[in-house]
């Protein structure tokens, strides 16, 4: 195996040779053709992964990755001593089996996670009983504001995706914290929203899922955009299919669809269909491939709302956020939208109260 100088002047290694040295040689190097030869089955080693967090969602996602085989390293880290090192014992002694390469490190040490290139975040508390939304604020925003300290401690200039809830503010706070470029700290809420919406549109009308595209925008909670007007199953528009009051429950069944797999679970929450959307993200920005997805991301000006992260479509490349989507919305869409930002943004006004107490 050969070493390839890039663009930024490291070396990085292709595993398994052959196509690979014909895409990135040493008189072209370039990201793109790096980019390229991922797209085509090889893998550059000193990508790396964080996963802040070795619990349900945490591990899960970390595992999702490390399945995709495209980065050298996924590291996840825990405070709980034990708990990330046995994970991800167990998880690489499933490599054989899963046939995939990419080392699953377990640590409670952030200097193990050196020099990484993405970061997902899961670290936090879910609400518990008695504790109120404002107590749940201030718990999970001291771990979020700790965590990315660390990170930035040991990790130059990573992007950073944020899961833990409330899930815009801890986006903000993130942002806030690490003084990263806005593009570069996103939030993943869309991804899971638009995922359930589609599960639902797809038992209603007895279809694969793989028919169905489904969007929704805003925030990840009880001011969630739904978009049918861009809803489609089997390329038909859903408004063409489905009455108003049928689209009405499905969304009511979506925005409830975190809640409900608690109520069944009686303990915990769901992490299966959260860790593949944060995966999913991670992988297209590994690929630098550019994919469109609903994101919680820093505007400005796209949609007429300025200065806050909120849902919306964006692609997602080797820089983070490479660009914001603008769709053609409905009136009351685009209204639903704003009232969305502005709920957010009355809701980051209760943070930086908390921080300046």
């Amino acid at each position: 195996m050969e070493k390839y100088p890039l663009a930024d002047g490291e070396e990085h290694q292709f595993i398994d040779g052959g196509e690979g040295k014909e895409i990135a040689n040493k008189n072209n190097p370039s990201f793109s053709l790096v980019v390229e030869a991922l797209r085509k089955g090889y893998k550059i080693e000193n990508i790396n992964l964080i996963s802040i967090g070795a619990g349900k969602y945490g591990s899960m996602t970390a595992l999702r990755v490390a399945e995709y085989d495209l980065v050298d390293s996924v590291v996840m880290t825990d405070i709980v001593d034990g708990l990330p090192q046995g994970l991800a014992l167990d998880m690489n002694q499933s490599r054989y089996v899963e046939n995939f390469s990419s080392k699953i490190i377990g640590t409670n040490d952030y200097s193990d996670t050196s020099d990484s290139d993405v970061v997902v975040i899961t670290a936090g508390l879910p609400r518990k009983p008695g504790m109120t939304r404002m107590d749940l604020l201030e718990v999970n925003a001291n771990i979020v504001s700790d965590v990315t300290k660390n990170i930035l401690n040991h990790s130059k200039s990573p992007i950073i995706i944020v899961v833990t809830n409330p899930l815009d503010q801890m986006t903000t706070l993130a942002s806030q914290v690490s003084g990263l470029p806005k593009n570069k700290v996103i939030g993943q809420a869309g991804v899971l929203d638009s995922s359930r919406f589609a599960y639902f549109i797809a038992e209603k009308l007895s279809v694969d899922t793989s028919d169905v595209y489904a969007l929704t925008l805003g925030s990840h909670g009880e001011t969630m955009v739904p978009v049918p007007s861009l809803c489609t199953v089997k390329g038909e528009p859903l408004t063409d299919i489905l009455s108003d009051s049928d689209i009405s429950d499905l969304v009511e069944k979506t925005s409830n669809g975190g809640a409900e797999i608690v109520g069944l679970l009686k303990t915990g929450s769901a992490y299966f269909a959260p860790a593949s959307s944060a995966a999913t993200m991670v992988r297209s920005i590994i690929n630098n491939s550019n994919e469109i997805f609903p994101v919680c991301a820093w505007l400005e000006g796209q949609y007429g709302i300025n200065d806050v992260y909120l849902g919306v479509p964006a692609k997602l490349g080797k820089d983070g956020v490479t660009e914001i989507v603008e769709f053609d919305l409905l009136e009351n869409e685009k209204n639903a939208l704003i009232e969305a930002s502005n709920s957010v943004k009355s809701k980051v006004e209760e943070l930086n109260n908390i921080k300046n107490q």
